[in-house]
């Protein structure tokens, strides 16, 4: 099965509409300069509501490991998504505590062996290139180096998905998972439920074909 990754949840109602419409995972932004950051308190809401079987993922950027863990803890997240600069170390001092999805900007020169270097990692977050921007660009990823990984690793496919074009990202990258946020958003940090149900219907029937 494909897992489904709704990321930049910053209210109760979205949460509930991603779950309701089927997402295995759902993510909380906690970098400050991003436009679908949320607060401690309000993530805490979100994440007493969740059941067990959908996973909450923090996301973080260049943020230090005791922190990272600090509030993992804090908030029982399951997965921490380390989608900055970090280091092999610094990611495997953070999965010692939890789950660590180390996201990486890709680019066709994209070097596959880099992900042997971080080992300790869950999975590998493919997301786009975009020169001072940690991911939310909207821009398409290099789906021909996320369909190579994808054969000997675990990709979650990130960067520019929508309800347009997300079966033929499954069907040609086979990957362990999609993460989409603006692809099913009105606004920056604001779900659009009906494009968030089509998105993980979509998903759905490409994996049966």
């Amino acid at each position: 099965m494909v897992r489904v990754k709704i990321c930049g949840i910053t209210n109760a109602a979205d949460a509930l509409a991603a779950i309701d419409a089927g997402a295995n995972m759902l993510g909380f932004n906690f970098y400050e300069k991003s436009p679908r950051r949320v607060s401690e308190a309000e993530a805490a809401k979100i994440r007493a509501q969740l059941p067990a079987r959908v996973k909450a993922v923090g996301i973080f950027v260049n943020a230090l490991p005791a922190e990272v863990i600090a509030l993992a803890k804090s908030l029982k997240l399951d997965a921490a998504q380390l989608h900055g600069d970090e280091t092999p170390e610094t990611v495997a001092e953070v999965a010692a505590s939890l789950a660590v999805f180390k996201a990486f900007r890709v680019e066709p020169e994209f070097r596959l062996e880099t992900l042997d270097e971080y080992s300790e990692a869950a999975a590998f977050l493919f997301d786009a290139a975009s020169t001072g921007q940690y991911g939310g660009t909207g821009r398409t990823t290099d789906w021909d180096v996320a369909r190579r990984a994808a054969q000997t690793h675990r990709i979650i496919l990130a960067g520019g998905l929508k309800v347009e074009n997300v079966a033929a990202a499954v069907r040609i990258v086979r990957p362990y998972g999609v993460d989409v946020a603006s692809g099913v958003e009105s606004e920056p940090g604001k779900k659009d439920h009906a494009r968030l149900r089509e998105f993980i219907q979509e998903v759905r029937r490409a994996e049966r074909k």
